[in-house]
């Protein structure tokens, strides 16, 4: 079976949230799913899944810090999670506060590493994204993400 892990980092308690709602997503579409906040995950770990969502508030435009250390190790790691499924998704606190700016910035790394992203003709295009505590639109969007994550991830790996 198909592994995937949905990794965030949330002071708020809004990114863990969309976090939860994606991890349930691909866990009920059929891809056994962790959900782990970032502090609890090492760079190393990352290769052991087919699927991997990354979550961050956005800090002036980008990743939080925390976000950005895992990203960093990854570059001594580089080429193991290349042909992994990827996505991203982001909350601030204002419209326009620079959400789609941080979620780019976590799927151009992914791009880097050589994961697959899928991105989304309707919707979230990029990713989802919250403005506050995540909204109905918001979570529908996320299930939506955790939804079409897994089956992509199931087509390449199951």
């Amino acid at each position: 079976m198909a592994k995937g892990i949905v990794v965030f980092y949330s002071r708020s308690g809004n990114t863990k949230e969309m976090a939860e709602v994606i991890a349930k997503a691909m866990n009920d579409s059929g891809v056994s799913t962790e959900c782990k906040p970032v502090e609890k995950v090492h760079s190393d770990d990352l290769s052991g899944y087919d699927a991997v969502v990354l979550g961050s508030p956005c800090y002036y435009g980008q990743m939080a810090g925390p976000m950005k250390h895992l990203i960093d190790d990854l570059v001594s790691r580089h080429g193991q999670l290349n042909g992994k499924v990827g996505a991203a998704f982001s909350s601030s606190a204002n419209i326009a506060g620079g959400s789609e700016t941080t979620v780019l910035g976590l799927l151009e790394a992914m791009l880097i590493a050589g994961m697959v992203i899928q991105g989304d003709p309707q919707g979230a295009h990029y990713g989802p994204v919250s403005i506050g505590k995540p909204d109905e639109k918001t979570r529908l969007q996320c299930e939506r993400r955790g939804q079409r994550v897994a089956a992509l991830t199931k087509r390449l790996f199951a």
